[in-house]
């Protein structure tokens, strides 16, 4: 006679009862479907699709092969969703994709982030097993590739399920810190990169990011772009700051710094890096050497949007 395996279900009283030779994939959707469970997930972690993460970045570069500004905005997402971290409770980071919560996006910092989290939505959606961590981070690192510097990137990154995962607002750099530049780069250093574990190199090396994208008003409140160049990644941010005349702009926003052309723009924590005297040595030492900048800002970036994660591995992108 033959044999029969019994899967029973407390949900009313439906059972479920396979064969032996029944494929196992098959059982679980059949559990899924009597239990009302939408997905399979943590019913057969065995047989879950396994993360495509070359067709996510796929998406990711037709993205922003049909709106250049996307980029940079990727980077800054990648950035924003990183820089939350706390060495000292070990809190915050990109590991658990937290800033997809309006919690988060809610933060000073993340103005404008709302926009490009939802349209990075459809993409999560086509690759559900890519975690939103691990998507925002490869965001920004297919962003800096088509920017001219490619960075290593690993996967790994477990999504946080609730909003309870979410750091205080405060965590990311500042813009300014009134008309005193030294307050800017205390803050810098003191609230923002040394929390983080960054030195004065790192922090320099990581602002010069900044050569990418530009300010909108409806989102920072700042306008314009730093460089002639924003799509592209170099050292011509430093050379920037050290030979224009740099003048606060006129206008009815917040302060800001403006090159004679009125086309260019620094923020006050821009500027600090060149006023400060523990800053500015970098900045020149940048200024001269692009590969040493592209290799500096490439370890730093990595070492960011790796802060607070474990058990990452190097995946296939090709």
């Amino acid at each position: 006679m033959r044999s029969f395996i019994t899967v029973s279900i407390l949900c009313g009283a439906s059972a479920l009862r396979v064969t032996p030779n029944i494929d196992r994939r098959t059982v679980f959707r059949a559990v899924a479907a009597l239990t009302g469970a939408s997905t399979l997930h943590g019913l057969e972690p065995a047989f879950a699709e396994a993360p495509d993460y070359a067709g996510a970045k796929k998406a990711l570069q037709a993205m922003i092969a049909a709106d250049k500004d996307i980029g940079p905005t990727m980077v800054r997402l990648a950035w924003h969703s990183s820089g939350t971290y706390d060495k000292m409770s070990k809190t915050g980071g990109s590991g658990g994709g937290t800033i997809r919560f309006k919690e988060e996006l809610a933060h000073g910092g993340n103005a404008g982030l709302d926009k490009l989290v939802a349209k990075l939505e459809p993409v999560h959606k086509s690759f559900p097993t890519v975690s939103y961590a691990d998507l925002y981070t490869l965001a920004g690192a297919t962003a800096l590739e088509a920017a001219g510097v490619p960075v290593p990137w690993k996967a790994g990154r477990v999504d946080a399920m609730t909003p309870a995962a979410v750091t205080p607002d405060g965590r990311l750099p500042a813009a300014s810190k009134g008309n005193d530049p030294q307050k800017t780069a205390k803050a810098l250093r003191m609230d923002v990169f040394y929390r983080m574990g960054f030195n004065d190199k790192e922090i320099v090396a990581l602002s010069g990011a900044h050569a990418l994208g530009r300010c909108h008003p409806d989102a920072s409140g700042y306008s314009g772009p730093w460089t002639p160049t924003p799509y592209t990644l170099n050292n011509g941010y430093f050379n920037l700051l050290l030979s224009v005349p740099w003048t606060i702009k006129e206008w009815n926003g917040p302060m800001q710094f403006e090159d004679p052309s009125g086309k260019l723009m620094m923020l006050p924590s821009d500027l600090a890096l060149v006023q400060d005297k523990n800053f500015r040595p970098f900045v020149q030492m940048y200024a001269k050497d692009n590969a040493m900048f592209v290799k500096d800002f490439t370890a730093a970036y990595t070492k960011l949007t790796e802060l607070g994660t474990k058990n990452l591995k190097a995946v296939a992108l090709a």
